[in-house]
């Protein structure tokens, strides 16, 4: 006993769990007062905590939960439903001044929300009064330990306890009014407005009535978007038609700022129906706006279902062509100078299309970002050597220009892949004089130097061999 007590006067973890374990013997309420004032000392937060006293924060949050855990037991149920609820809330409030970016505190947080639910189905509580708990915990902590309540807790609940859970819910829904307001309005993000809307669509989906999990979705047609999750709801449950309307009035009510994925939505829902003029309108719109690879890789994927790509790529490529020009084009009120037309997509489309030729000449037009630069170089190693050394030549100085180890360490990569191409088509003496350069050019910076010195000592004993 002497040796354990003077251990634990040295760990703080041991002397809590003792002094649980002691309180526990004197009876429930020296345990409840013993707990709270436990869950109290470790989650009292005065000043922010940040990343690495977070860890601290949550080992001591672990040990109390530990100790939690042992409560879980038919004579000891009841308690720790109420200490966890405690427990929960002190966390999360205390979260709002955590930088938890490690996941620790959020974790353990997890684990006592899991022991509330077993200690419910352990200790099965009046049905009504916990789920005006449950409904208090939902709605009113920051961090969402008692999302979809209803949901998770409807077998402990029963009957009895859904219902008034409803009623709680249907009292404060009636004071959330409907937004329709068109683009443009900019409507802030509302957290209470957010949860109750969510416990709303919780219960509709319980109950299974498709029309009341409608009538709470209109209550929000402020982005294109709610249209896509009514239109779901019905393709959901076979609707196909109720779900194509509501489809077409989120397109009709949001001609510009259009969420894609409602036109994706559509777009498929216009395949099924062989009205393929307008799924490839719809594809078009987004590759208009958003000029990009992945829209270009869906433009292929819809017209060549129909059978329409070749001529489809022609006009998307003349796009792609135009946005570069008008790029170049624009005046930047900082340097008036003209600018170098930058084909980064054109390549990148190229690469994707493995049409190394297209990608080779297109690189060469102008600017192209170097990861797809070394990407090209890459992928042309194994049939056309000398292009790709041509290619890692080009980028390797501006690489070594960034001037930090990171970019020298990228940049000696490339080095000894250029080593390796050369030696392998018997131009070891040009690479010599190639590093010899290099060494000229860049003598400055110290410590590239000593990572090319190694390159070349490396180049000299393999040529001797």
């Amino acid at each position: 006993i002497d040796l354990l007590m003077d251990v634990a006067q040295r760990d703080d973890r041991l002397y809590q769990s003792l002094l649980l374990k002691a309180e526990r013997t004197g009876g429930a309420g020296n345990a409840t007062m013993a707990f709270r004032r436990a869950i109290e000392s470790v989650t009292d937060v005065d000043e922010y905590v940040d990343w690495r006293a977070a860890a601290t924060f949550a080992a001591n949050l672990d040990q109390v939960a530990e100790s939690l855990a042992e409560l879980l037991k038919p004579g000891t149920a009841a308690m720790l439903v109420e200490l966890a609820e405690y427990a929960i809330e002190r966390v999360e409030h205390a979260l709002e001044n955590i930088d938890d970016s490690g996941g620790n505190v959020s974790e353990t947080l997890q684990r006592v929300a899991e022991l509330h639910f077993k200690a419910c189905k352990l200790a099965r509580p009046d049905p009504k009064e916990l789920a005006e708990r449950l409904f208090r915990c939902e709605t009113s902590f920051p961090f969402d330990s008692f999302h979809e309540s209803a949901r998770i807790y409807r077998g402990v609940l029963g009957d009895a306890g859904l219902q008034r859970f409803r009623e709680l819910a249907e009292a404060e829904w009636r004071k959330i009014k409907p937004i329709a307001s068109q683009p443009g309005d900019g409507k802030s993000y509302d957290g209470s407005r957010w949860r109750i809307t969510h416990i709303m669509e919780t219960l509709a989906e319980l109950s299974g009535d498709i029309e009341q999990l409608v009538a709470i979705k209109q209550h929000d047609l402020s982005s294109s978007y709610s249209y896509l999750a009514i239109a779901e709801v019905f393709d959901k449950a076979g609707k196909k038609d109720k779900a194509l309307e509501w489809a077409e009035r989120g397109l009709k009510a949001f001609p510009t700022r259009m969420d894609d994925r409602l036109r994706d939505f559509l777009i498929a829902a216009y395949l099924k129906r062989k009205r393929n003029d307008e799924a490839l309108n719809l594809t078009w719109l987004q590759f208009e706006e958003r000029t990009g690879l992945e829209h270009y890789k869906k433009l292929q994927r819809i017209a060549q279902r129909l059978g329409l790509w070749t001529e489809q790529r022609e006009r998307a490529l003349a796009l792609v062509a135009k946005v570069i020009a008008r790029g170049a084009a624009t005046i930047d009120p900082w340097n008036r100078q003209e600018r170098t037309p930058d084909h980064s997509l054109r390549v990148e489309i190229a690469l994707w299309e493995k049409d190394l030729d297209a990608a080779w000449q297109t690189a060469h037009e102008g600017f192209c970002h170097r990861d797809l630069l070394i990407a090209l170089a890459g992928k042309l190693e194994a049939t056309r050597p000398a292009d790709a050394i041509s290619i890692y030549r080009r980028v390797v100085p501006p690489i070594v220009g960034q001037a930090h180890n990171t970019a020298y360490a990228d940049a000696i990569k490339l080095i000894r892949k250029m080593g390796n191409l050369m030696t392998n088509i018997d131009q070891s003496r040009e690479f010599g004089d190639y590093l010899a350069a290099l060494h000229a050019q860049f003598k400055p910076k110290r410590n590239f130097i000593k990572l090319l010195d190694e390159v070349a000592r490396a180049h000299v004993a393999g040529s001797k061999r």
